[in-house]
């Protein structure tokens, strides 16, 4: 009977393990991966390329370890939630795009600079990893970036630099151009592909 119940007792220990997400984030895991970013980001400041390729490849960096989806959808408001599958992928490809590009050019300030990740704590649902960048000539700057495992995978959907709020400040500029376009959303996102 005890041997029965030790084994009922293992299968079901072995359940819960299985059940549990495997992607239980961490401050480790917050910090990791903001520490890959950056060192993607450095490899691609200081490749010498051509500032239309470093775009790209900041696109594709962000397209890695951000959580797009929810950044493109905050930005967008509640617009987001009356548009369809398609024309919401078409507006989050172009949104994209424009982050590339838009972060690429503030990105490429720091070359010749570095950025320091000084720590990870939990805040609310998702942990806030602290860094410092230290650029040439400039009073070191405040960078926090937010991290969550909600898509399954761990991603940053915020950063804060110096005070500014990324997706607080994606919203307003977001929400002003698609005002400017009578709320049209197709204008927005052919508008999104060429800003930036």
């Amino acid at each position: 009977m005890n041997d029965r119940r030790g084994f009922l007792g293992l299968i079901a220990s072995g359940a819960a393990l299985v059940a549990a997400p495997a992607w239980a984030l961490d401050s480790n895991g917050a910090r990791a991966l903001i520490d890959r970013s950056l060192a993607e980001v450095y490899a691609v400041i200081n490749s010498g390329k051509a500032p239309a390729q470093m775009y790209r490849d900041f696109e594709a960096i962000f397209a890695r370890h951000a959580d797009v989806d929810v950044i493109a959808r905050s930005a967008m408001g509640p617009v987001a939630r009356q548009i369809d599958a398609a024309q919401f992928a078409a507006y989050k490809a172009a949104f994209q795009g424009y982050i590339g590009r838009k972060y690429g050019k503030r990105f490429r300030e720091f070359i010749g600079s570095r950025i320091e990740v000084t720590g990870a704590r939990p805040l609310k649902s998702f942990y806030a990893v602290s860094s410092v960048a230290y650029l040439n000539g400039r009073a070191p700057m405040e960078v926090e970036w937010h991290v969550s495992d909600k898509s399954g995978r761990d991603l940053f959907f915020n950063i804060i630099i110096e005070g500014v709020n990324m997706l607080a400040s994606e919203r307003a500029e977001i929400a002003a151009m698609l005002a400017r376009r009578g709320g049209d959303v197709a204008a927005l996102t052919a508008d999104l592909q060429q800003a930036g």
